[in-house]
């Protein structure tokens, strides 16, 4: 394989994936022996000893791979044998080794592993490794020690280490005759950990919800990345908005009694006696997951234990069994919650994208060498797609995202899905927007929003002598895969900056971003100004906004007049779905997006909206410059049919109609057994 394999219209990653579940069925790349090649070998092709490729030089990376190669084929190795893995590895290699973990006890027993496990945890003196120990006892539900012995080990000095004293009181917490081992919640260091020993000790943090026993079912969905209600800031995006207008209208639609959102907090921000459940509205509640602020997990306990940890019992504290529990991100988080899942007895579902599976080879191929940044970043690429592969693995139900021509490119990424619904592949249930509602006073409230682009006090603001040029306008958190830096680059490199202005809407307001990504997009927007302060005039950076304001704003940029004729546009490298696009089709704005991934299913280039090359700062200059110069009369017919396209098809209550008949339908759920 060299740097022309895409070029030649062959994806060794696909290839690979394709040849593990379907052989014979992809196209035979030749491998040569390079960075990704190797990793590929070691996670596809590790009993095909005749593929001329070098393992991982990092032994660890080779042990991980061999791992993931066994559970994508079912198969786990005694538990001693993953528990020598776990002493002498890292938290790249034990965090594979926790999801193997409850196939292996399954699969191998655990009479001989709860006698070594335990001598291990009494002999262990190192903090780290001893608090990964514990947590394969407490997430294998394993009596490993004596009531005296977790006594004598809560003494020892590798448990004043924060890591390992948090692992034990989850652990003890799983048996009541050792929760007197606990100390007391108000014996505690901080917010988190008073909260973790109130739990532990059994306490309740909140009064189970109101809510009718088993007409229908009760479904929690996880929001684990951000803030619902601070859309574009930080890691907070559409996912958010999405989730908290699905919950309101799924709590109203036949067969579904209650929704609960799982979120997250930093135990900081919770203040004191926190009451982790809060409503939203009738029949949808956020239940709060508290995160710990100095969270070692990366010096190497298990990553995502203590996320199910917290899962699996504040959900029991609802007072009933969650029927279906919905998870989106390929992610350690989606994993803890699938592993509360499986607890609990609910179903699961997941929603599976192609992400990072589309840039896989786009981003690694063709290196012979690397340094450990890029090496890095490839593990962390393949730990994803892992994630995924085992969330599909665990799901009772496998759904996708609508995208061009189906669910097609979810298979080719996701070939051991091809067979599903004897071979029609996932369903891919609609997503939708809230309608939305004016407030008594929008047209004042617009009106400040139009006048706020102008004020000084922005980080930067437009000169309101640029007030009749055209303006583009982007919403969405700052990140590298929303591109927001390139569109910047495209504005000023075409020369569009001398004939229009760009408003950003996102990121935080705070003088200290904590965000690195946002801080990567922020340094490249500026080193761009400082290169052309020329731009600096036309171009406004506003921190995020609530969902409403920003869809007032984009009704206000809709009706002109105060401003020059107002475009949407999407710069992202790609989008799953994006629900900002939809927001803005609604409001009326011509919308330009980009053409990778899910909005091409609703936007037909130069019908209702445009599509982009996002590939390259030129290749968008190009998209931008060809929106610009449209007729006045094709730009109206355009967004009539955009908003047209949006309240026909794309309503929460058809959404939640759509996702509704997925949960209901599936076996051993209450609505299910009655239909039989």
């Amino acid at each position: 394989m060299d740097a022309n394999t895409l070029q030649d219209g062959t994806d060794p990653f696909v290839d690979a994936r394709q040849n593990f579940w379907a052989p014979g069925t992809a196209s035979s790349t030749a491998f040569a022996p390079e960075v990704l090649a190797s990793f590929l070998h070691a996670e596809y092709f590790a009993e095909h000893h005749e593929y001329p490729v070098r393992l991982p030089a990092d032994p660890l990376d080779e042990r991980v791979a061999s791992l993931r190669h066994d559970l994508r084929l079912g198969r786990a190795p005694a538990p001693e044998e993953l528990l020598a893995a776990a002493l002498s590895g890292d938290h790249r290699l034990r965090s594979t080794v926790a999801e193997a973990w409850p196939l292996s006890l399954s699969l191998h027993g655990t009479a001989t592993v709860r006698r070594e496990l335990g001598d291990e945890i009494l002999r262990c003196t190192a903090p780290a490794t001893l608090a990964h120990l514990i947590d394969l006892a407490t997430l294998g539900r394993l009596h490993v020690l004596e009531p005296a012995q977790w006594a004598d080990v809560a003494r020892t000095p590798p448990l004043k280490a924060r890591t390992s004293r948090l692992a034990l009181w989850r652990h003890l917490a799983g048996r009541i005759d050792l929760r007197e081992i606990l100390p007391l919640p108000d014996t505690a260091d901080d917010a988190y950990e008073r909260l973790l020993l109130a739990a532990a000790a059994g306490r309740r943090l909140f009064a189970s919800p109101p809510m009718p026993k088993r007409s229908g079912l009760l479904v929690v969905q996880s929001m684990l990345l951000g803030e619902m209600d601070s859309p574009g800031e930080g890691s907070s995006g559409g996912l958010g908005v999405l989730l908290s207008g699905l919950g309101d209208a799924l709590a109203r639609t036949p067969g579904i009694d209650g929704v609960v959102t799982l979120v997250t907090k930093d135990a900081r921000e919770l203040g004191e006696g926190p009451d982790l459940l809060s409503s939203r509205g009738p029949g949808h509640w956020t239940l709060t997951l508290p995160t710990d602020p100095y969270d070692e997990s990366a010096a190497g306990s298990t990553p995502g234990t203590a996320l199910t940890w917290w899962a699996s019992r504040v959900l029991t504290g609802l007072g009933r069994r969650p029927d279906l529990v919905h998870v989106r991100y390929a992610d350690e988080g989606s994993l803890a919650v699938a592993e509360a899942a499986r607890q609990l007895g609910a179903r699961l579902v997941f929603t599976a994208t192609p992400d990072p599976h589309r840039r896989i080879s786009e981003r690694h191929a063709g290196r012979t060498t690397a340094g450990e940044p890029e090496v890095e970043e490839l593990r962390q690429d393949l730990h994803r797609v892992f994630a995924a592969d085992r969330l599909i693995e665990r799901a009772d139900e496998v759904i996708g995202i609508p995208g061009r021509g189906g669910t097609g490119e979810l298979i080719r990424y996701f070939p051991q899905l091809a067979a599903v619904r004897d071979g029609k592949g996932p369903r891919a249930p609609q997503e939708g927007i809230t309608a939305y509602r004016p407030a008594d006073d929008e047209e004042l409230r617009q009106q400040n929003l139009l006048e706020g682009l102008f004020v000084t006090d922005l980080p930067s603001a437009l000169d309101p002598a640029a007030r009749g040029l055209p303006l583009l306008l982007t919403v969405g958190r700052l990140h590298p895969l929303k591109q927001q830096h390139v569109l910047v680059r495209a504005w000023i490199e075409s020369g569009l900056h001398l004939r229009s202005t760009l408003v950003l809407v996102g990121g935080s307001g705070r003088a200290v971003v904590r965000d690195p990504a946002e801080r990567h997009v922020r340094a490249a927007i500026a080193d761009l100004i400082d290169e052309h302060p020329d731009a600096a005039a036309r171009l406004a950076l506003v921190p995020a906004m609530p969902n409403h304001a920003v869809r007032c704003l984009e009704r206000a940029l809709a009706r002109g007049g105060t401003t020059g004729r107002a475009h949407y546009v999407c710069p992202s490298a790609k989008e799953e779905f994006g629900i900002a696009v939809l927001e803005a089709m609604d409001a009326g704005l011509p919308v330009a997006g980009t053409g990778r991934g899910g909005i091409p299913h609703y936007v037909e280039d130069a019908v209702n909206g445009m599509l982009l090359d996002t590939s390259s700062s030129k290749a968008l200059a190009e998209g931008l410059e060809r929106l610009l110069e449209l007729d006045p009369a094709a730009v109206d017919a355009m967004t009539r049919r955009a908003r047209a396209t949006v309240r026909g098809r794309y309503s929460i209550d058809a959404a939640a109609s759509a996702f509704a008949s997925v949960y209901t339908g599936l076996p051993g759920t209450p609505t299910a057994a009655h239909r039989t």
